[in-house]
């Protein structure tokens, strides 16, 4: 494991944001969902897809608060183009869970 400055984990944007729309991306590579993700007034709605179809149908994310990294790169994935990473764990298959407050919070706070 590298270690990295704490003024390089400041640079990383990591927020909070509501999925507003989601649906299921079949042609990806391997099983995913394309979500729109609220961030509030500062960001704004951005989009993400994500393989998270073990444990997410499309119409159970409507509503979910997930983290996410907003401060990446747009990146292309196959035709559809991501604009924020979310963030999840491998469960013990290696099916990734999102990670999000177990309370509800503003949508767009910063994690500390």
């Amino acid at each position: 494991m590298s270690e990295i400055s704490f003024d390089d984990f400041l640079r990383v944007d990591i927020r909070v944001g509501k999925v507003i729309r989601a649906e299921p991306y079949p042609e990806a590579r391997k099983p995913a969902i394309k979500m729109w993700i609220d961030f509030g007034d500062e960001i704004g709605e951005r989009k993400t897809s994500a393989q998270v179809t073990a444990h997410y149908d499309p119409e159970a994310l409507i509503g979910k608060q997930v983290m996410a990294v907003v401060n990446f790169p747009p990146r292309q994935i196959g035709r559809f183009m991501s604009e924020v990473l979310v963030l999840g764990l491998p469960d013990e298959n290696g099916e990734i869970v999102l990670i999000g407050p177990d309370t509800q919070v503003p949508v767009g706070g910063r994690m500390h």
